[in-house]
């Protein structure tokens, strides 16, 4: 079993402020402090520091954490084992993000089921940032996402290479004639929510070039695929998606 003062820990590392991580803890500040202090005195390093009256990890710190979260994961996976004990059947946890969920896994997850029959699988949807969490916690097993991520923080490999692109209805008429994104301002864009891996791709390729998702004039922003592909059909929009260019009702952009 984990010490408390490992759970106090980790709280932190969630947090990044000591009244909150007590509050979620229902102890007092002094006594996370006091946690704290205890582990620093006996790995000897500091794992947090202040900067700008912001709180952050030291690299110390984060080489903790990590170890950490792996040995917190682990004794959850004890606990349900013993549990479960003799003849209850294993259950893989997969996260994915909405895009990979309706793409790009489906032929996989068949081959899967079907090579590992004696296995029940649970997919849960999230955003890329809403996994992370869930493979933080230890809710899940693994988890496919796309756009960036704090790789030096988990064991990853390459799953799949996608072309980004931007696409439109084939009858949208242009307001300008586009030959560089700037012409695009004008023109409404339909993009994913906050978290969302596709919306930080965008994002980051937006900022090589001065701009962001703020300087479209107008915007819509929409947490579900389905709804994003069967709005675009409808009406005169863009939108910015990961391979859809197989799609009849649409064009690409450039």
């Amino acid at each position: 079993m984990l010490d408390y003062r490992i759970h106090t820990f980790l709280k932190v590392c969630e947090t990044l402020n000591y009244t909150l991580a007590a509050k979620q803890l229902h102890i007092t500040q002094p006594a996370v402090s006091q946690h704290i202090h205890y582990l620093e005195e006996e790995y000897e390093t500091t794992l947090f520091v202040y900067s700008n009256k912001q709180l952050s990890l030291t690299r110390s710190g984060e080489i903790l954490r990590k170890y950490l979260m792996t040995m917190q994961n682990d004794e959850k996976n004890i606990k349900k084992e013993i549990k479960n004990h003799e003849g209850i059947i294993e259950t893989l946890s997969i996260g994915v993000t909405m895009t990979i969920g309706e793409y790009a896994i489906v032929d996989r997850l068949a081959d899967f089921i079907k090579h590992h029959p004696e296995m029940n699988l649970h997919l849960h949807y999230g955003n890329t940032a809403e996994l992370l969490k869930l493979l933080d916690q230890g809710k899940i097993h693994m988890a496919i996402v796309e756009g960036n991520y704090p790789k030096e923080k988990y064991s990853h490999k390459k799953y799949s290479t996608e072309d980004y692109i931007v696409v439109c209805a084939a009858s949208h008429e242009f307001k300008n004639i586009p030959h560089t994104l700037h012409d695009l301002l004008e023109e409404r864009l339909l993009v994913r929510e906050q978290g969302s891996g596709t919306r930080h791709i965008l994002q980051e390729s937006l900022n090589v070039r001065g701009l962001s998702i703020s300087d479209f004039i107008h915007y819509t922003q929409i947490e579900n695929m389905h709804t994003i592909i069967s709005l675009l059909k409808k009406i005169a929009v863009f939108l910015s998606c990961i391979k859809l260019q197989s799609k009849k009702n649409y064009r690409k952009v450039y």
